[in-house]
């Protein structure tokens, strides 16, 4: 059997599309997932636009959906079913693994949509009909009330929301984001489920400042804030003077949450007085561990949100760069790339 992919070989170039043969065999725990949905995540478009350097040629792409279709030993059970994984394959064994529970920092971590198209089936990205999942990554089936196009970024945006937002600080009555994509819409959504009476969106682009009402947010400019106003200030912007900022806003004892500043050049201005007199807690969050995929899907199977409304209709695989185009325009949250 053939997996029908496009090939990514570099900024500036169009995709190629190239056939490429499923394994004959699988190893124990591996399977097969015939993709029919992915979505266009910003590190994709950033990729995609020579923002961010990737092994090429590869098959791009990290969130999507599929059945799956084959299984080798230990999987067979997942046979049929429709579902997402874990965006990082982890060991199982390593300190990151079992002491840290740090397993997306595994000492053999393997990322899908980042790999080369020339180790193993080539078969590691969402942009293709078929993927080839390893024996440590891992599965959640989807319910079926959960639409392909809201499911396709659990594996990423959510999940790794669901990390963010898991210990928040004690008494944690009003948050602030900083960032309106969906990384911080999903922040919205996830903090009022939490608890969080007030939820305070911060964007410098007012379209997207607009959507944050429908998923629990209050929109505002950072100038419209007073100081020492929230218990948690989420940072998914990647906008280094954001943090002096979000200082200003935190209560004594507020925790800062940063995943947004992952770019090499994201050098921070921090005095060590801002920090140790006001007691706050800042920590850096990267990707998730497989609870919080477990917890992304449940919160999708209960979510009445609009969270349809983000994504754009499907454009085939065939015209991925004009779909890349289109996610560069910022019309939609998310585009859909659908494989027929």
């Amino acid at each position: 059997m053939m997996a029908h992919a496009a090939i990514f070989e570099g900024p500036g170039k169009p995709f190629r599309f190239q056939d490429l043969v499923l394994p004959a065999s699988l190893a124990a725990g591996e399977v097969v997932v015939e993709v029919s949905l992915a979505t266009i995540c910003g590190s994709d478009l950033h990729t995609y636009e020579g923002r961010r350097s990737e092994a090429v040629p590869c098959v791009m792409g990290h969130e999507g959906i599929g059945r799956v279709t084959a299984a080798g030993t230990a999987r067979q059970s997942w046979l049929g079913r429709r579902v997402t994984w874990s965006l990082a394959d982890s060991c199982g064994h390593c300190a990151a693994c079992t002491v840290w529970d740090l397993p997306q920092k595994c000492s053999s971590v393997f990322k899908y949509g980042h790999a080369s198209l020339h180790e193993g089936s080539g078969l590691h990205g969402t942009y293709a009909t078929h993927l080839v999942l390893r024996e440590g990554t891992h599965l959640v089936e989807l319910p079926d009330r959960i639409p392909d196009a809201v499911a396709a970024p659990a594996n990423c945006s959510l999940a790794t929301m669901a990390n963010i937002t898991e210990n928040l600080p004690i008494h944690c009555r009003t948050a602030v984001v900083q960032g309106a994509g969906l990384l911080g819409l999903h922040g919205c959504a996830l903090l009022r489920e939490a608890g969080v009476a007030r939820v305070i969106v911060v964007d410098t682009d007012p379209a997207r400042l607009a959507r944050a009402a429908a998923f629990g947010g209050e929109a505002a400019s950072s100038t419209e804030l007073s100081s020492q106003l929230a218990d948690v200030v989420i940072e998914v912007a990647g906008d280094p003077p954001l943090l002096g900022e979000g200082l200003r806003l935190l209560r004594p004892g507020g925790h800062y949450l940063m995943a947004g500043m992952v770019h090499p050049e994201s050098a921070l201005d921090l005095k060590g007085e801002s920090v140790i007199r006001g007691c706050v807690t800042i920590q850096g969050f990267h990707n998730y561990a497989p609870r919080h995929l477990e917890k992304a899907v449940s919160f999708l199977a209960g979510s009445t949100l609009p969270w349809a409304s983000l994504v754009s209709p499907p454009v085939p695989l065939t015209r991925l760069d004009e779909a890349f185009a289109l996610a560069a325009g910022r019309q939609w949250v998310r585009v859909a790339v659908g494989m027929r």
